[in-house]
């Protein structure tokens, strides 16, 4: 057990107590207990001392958006012509707009980064039968991946347990899927955060990924849904890729809409994608999709021309041209941030170290 890390996760992950939007007063209020991860089984515990109140979520036109240091806004963008990827353009084919101004693109990158990655796998009763093509699938894609990519294993059920810490190890994270105990219910909200505070206390790289599977609605957890996209926001959080297994009769059609929405809304609001396969056949080809969508994008990196006092919602759209495209390319990132202020920041990691 490493209690350096888990003082540290105990910690963070106190900060998950969320506040509600004004808007949202008849949702239900969010328990003094903050959600938690269990490393090698043995819980992790978070301080007995009040968590401080997060931003509420904010709404801007269309979704929920996210927060940034504005110091460096950096952008993983993947481009797309149609359902191809596009894999040859240039610094000069891009153009940032933020709040309908133009940007000076500082920093600009197309190379296969190393990646940290959380493994997020529901582990409830109704997975039993699919774990094993689940796990088969996660695995070819950590294989597809960058070989300096590290990955960690969070199995959830009521409860989320890291089963497999930060490791580059095919055979570690093959053992950390293997601990498959099916029962109890879906805590999908409360998964994600803990394993998205763990990505912001203990990866090694810049760019991190959340890769979500599961077959059902949250029915578990203590946060819901816009105050999960709220908590990854405040953490300038990993893109999530969701692979929802909503297919047999095993729930109702309301069942699947509610699964569905929150899984397109988790990763359509990060910069990722949402995957819905009509068999457990199609899981593995959709991993290697999305090993593929981590491996070619972009990495794009400008300073507001805003200055960092003034607040509020920024929104960003980036552009993409190319010669000999099909149709209008298709830019896939996060649509804003909210600035965090300098004093902000540094409080936030003192209070981590």
């Amino acid at each position: 057990m490493r209690q350096c890390n888990n003082a540290v996760l105990a910690v963070l992950l106190a900060g998950a107590v969320l506040s509600l939007p004004a808007q949202q007063s008849s949702a239900p209020a969010v328990p003094a207990q903050a959600p938690s991860l269990t490393v090698d089984r043995d819980p992790v515990r978070s301080p007995d001392s009040e968590a401080p109140a997060a931003e509420p979520l904010h709404k801007a036109g269309e979704g929920y958006v996210l927060h940034q240091d504005v110091e460096e806004v950096v952008l993983n963008a993947t481009v797309l012509d149609g359902t191809r990827l596009v894999p040859d353009l240039k610094k000069e084919n891009f153009e940032i707009l933020e709040d309908g101004v133009r940007q000076n693109l500082i920093s600009f990158q197309h190379t296969d980064l190393p990646v940290s990655i959380a493994l997020v796998v529901d582990n409830s009763g109704s997975m039993s039968r699919k774990r094993p093509s689940v796990n088969k699938s996660a695995l070819d894609l950590i294989q597809a991946s960058n070989p300096q990519d590290e990955a960690f294993v969070v199995n959830f059920s009521d409860e989320a347990f890291i089963d497999q810490e930060f490791t580059s190890d095919v055979r570690k994270l093959r053992d950390g899927l293997a601990h498959i105990e099916s029962r109890g219910g879906t805590a999908l909200y409360d998964a994600v955060v803990a394993s998205a505070d763990t990505l912001a206390a203990d990866a090694k790289r810049p760019k991190q990924v959340l890769i979500l599977i599961t077959d059902g609605e949250d029915n578990a957890s203590a946060l819901n849904l816009e105050q999960t996209i709220s908590r990854v926001s405040r953490l300038s959080g990993p893109v999530i890729y969701s692979i929802g297994l909503l297919f047999g009769d095993d729930m109702t059609r309301s069942e699947v809409r509610n699964a569905r929405r929150a899984l397109e809304m988790l990763s359509t609001e990060t910069g990722g994608m949402a995957f819905f396969p009509k068999s457990i056949e199609q899981v593995d080809q959709i991993a290697a999709e999305v090993a593929r969508d981590i491996r070619n994008q972009y990495t794009l990196g400008y300073h507001s021309t805003k200055p960092t006092t003034e607040p509020g919602f920024r929104r960003v759209q980036v552009i993409a041209s190319g010669k000999g495209a099909t149709k209008q390319l298709t830019v896939r990132t996060r649509t804003g941030y909210f600035p965090v202020a300098r004093s902000a920041k540094k409080t936030a990691s003192a209070a981590v170290q």
